[in-house]
């Protein structure tokens, strides 16, 4: 599993120079030369991940202001609350970016519905660390496909509950095809070496999410997601499934406001989840 993630890195950046285009109307020079910021691309919201990178020598932060997730199971139902859900990129090249990620506070009461007992759990949530490169369209300004790599690794920060307990890594491939201005097309496939249930150990994870991203204005979006994760833990197999709706405005060019909510649609995915933050650009 490692080798399959340290090839794909290795590759990533092997092509970059040969298939990344950072054409003039993705990087037009602004009155004092220096490039000007490419338009707003946020990974907040949605499922999928976008092959867009931020511009080299910027700072995006997205912020998960609020979160909440309802599992409920035959003998117990979750809540779980997340706030400070931060993701940090930074463009280090044309075509490429470091990533840093966090959740700041995690709240997860479970009540047992045969004995009613309830056990709380609060603390910081695991970091995760990432480099996307990509190889199509990094501003994803043009009609057309864009495509990245995103391999990354998280490693267990967090307190048992509501991190991992172990160290993961996976590899997301971000794809795109831009059909006119209004209209998107969205595909993430990701393998993972999954952190087992028991909170020791890895096991095989792998998916994908897939959207239409629908531009209502020049700032308001819409985007319906379907995502489906084949998770082989040992202690349970299972596949989990989800439909996601997105709504973001950016009320500044370099500014966005979002809103997210998401149902399961079988019993090994939690019922709902619903979150809100912010994204900018420095």
């Amino acid at each position: 599993m490692k080798g399959i993630f340290a090839a794909a890195a290795i590759v990533a950046l092997a092509a970059a120079p040969a298939f990344a285009q950072d054409t003039p109307d993705e990087i037009a020079p602004d009155s004092s030369h220096r490039p000007a910021p490419r338009d707003l691309c946020s990974d907040r919201p949605g499922l999928d991940t976008p092959a867009c990178t931020v511009d080299p020598g910027r700072l995006q932060a997205e912020i998960g202001l609020g979160g909440w997730t309802l599992d409920r199971q035959a003998d117990q139902r979750q809540d779980l609350i997340e706030a400070g859900d931060i993701l940090l990129r930074y463009g280090v090249g044309a075509t490429t970016e470091v990533r840093l990620g966090w959740t700041a506070y995690g709240h997860l009461r479970t009540r047992d519905r045969t004995t009613g007992t309830i056990d709380r759990v609060d603390g910081i949530g695991d970091v995760t660390i990432g480099l996307k490169q990509n190889l199509q369209h990094p501003a994803e300004g043009k009609t057309g496909l864009a495509l990245a790599l995103l391999p990354y690794a998280t490693l267990p920060s967090g307190h048992r509950g509501i991190g991992a307990g172990d160290w993961s890594a996976g590899l997301i491939v971000p794809a795109s095809y831009k059909i006119s201005d209004a209209v998107s097309l969205e595909l993430s496939p990701e393998i993972d070496a999954a952190a087992n249930e028991s909170g020791s150990g890895r096991h095989l994870a792998y998916g994908t999410a897939m959207g239409v991203q629908l531009h209502l204005s020049k700032t308001v979006r819409l985007t319906p997601e379907l995502q489906f994760v084949r998770d082989r833990d040992p202690e349970q197999h299972a596949t989990m499934s989800s439909a996601a709706l997105s709504f973001d405005v950016q009320p500044e060019k370099m500014t966005q406001l979002d809103i997210q909510a998401v149902a399961g649609l079988n019993r090994n995915t939690p019922d709902v989840a619903l979150s809100f933050g912010v994204a900018h650009k420095f």
